[in-house]
């Protein structure tokens, strides 16, 4: 995952919105953890993946009695939700996809409730910058990336938009040469192979690969992770 949840602070009965969900890697996690999960994209087929596997981690056991999951068809530009609705909110790798990213971040402002906590993750300039160099088919597409962000300048306007950045981190040092290596030279030998050895590291977990990833996340790491705040409202007593 690209966002760490104990930086997060998800707890079980919180409401946990995940923002553009995919195939909902980052909704099954704050499920392990006792949330009620709402996972909003657009995408239908992403929606039933999620739902599926979701339902498949209750029948293991998997996910709290307490705690729930449901997916939503929705456009992070216009989000089906009253204000201040959630406690807990993730944007992951969404950003980079949307052309009016200003209203998507205010959007997301105003459905987090004052107090509550959001993690925003997007691509790293540099390894983002190589990705772009080496193909255009890489971003140039429907549905691809429009831009690449610096952190300062998506810092600025998370904070134009009302909340606080608390923190920052990094993820997948490992991915980026995987990435480098599509682009250059598409599915060849060599990236099938590395790719094979991502597999083999994410569902192993090997200390030695664990040790590298954390030395080299500051340098290469793939993504950078925000972490936000929206700042409880304070109101006056008059006299």
């Amino acid at each position: 995952m690209t966002v760490d949840y104990d930086r997060l602070d998800v707890r079980p009965g919180m409401r946990v919105l995940d923002l553009g969900c995919g195939e909902g890697r980052h909704t099954f996690e704050a499920l392990r953890r006792g949330a009620d999960v709402v996972a909003l994209d657009l995408s239908v087929k992403d929606l039933a993946t999620t739902a599926s596997w979701c339902a498949a981690m209750e029948l293991a056991g998997e996910v709290p009695a307490t705690a729930s999951a449901t997916t939503i068809q929705g456009d992070l530009l216009a989000l089906p939700f009253p204000d201040a609705s959630f406690d807990r909110i993730i944007a992951s790798e969404v950003l980079e996809h949307i052309p009016d990213d200003v209203t998507a971040i205010r959007e997301l402002t105003r459905v987090l409730k004052p107090g509550g906590r959001a993690a925003v993750t997007v691509p790293r300039w540099l390894p983002e910058r190589v990705c772009w160099a080496l193909s255009d088919e890489y971003h140039a597409n429907e549905g691809g990336h429009v831009r690449i962000y610096k952190e300062d300048e998506l810092s600025g306007r998370l904070r134009d938009a009302g909340l606080t950045v608390t923190g920052n981190g990094f993820a997948h040092a490992l991915h980026s040469p995987y990435w480098w290596l599509k682009c250059a030279i598409g599915d060849a030998g060599l990236t099938k192979a590395y790719h094979k050895m991502l597999v083999w590291d994410i569902t192993e977990k090997p200390a030695l690969t664990r040790v590298l990833e954390q030395a080299l996340n500051p340098l290469i790491g793939k993504s950078v992770a925000i972490y936000l705040k929206k700042e409880e409202v304070t109101v006056g007593v008059g006299a």
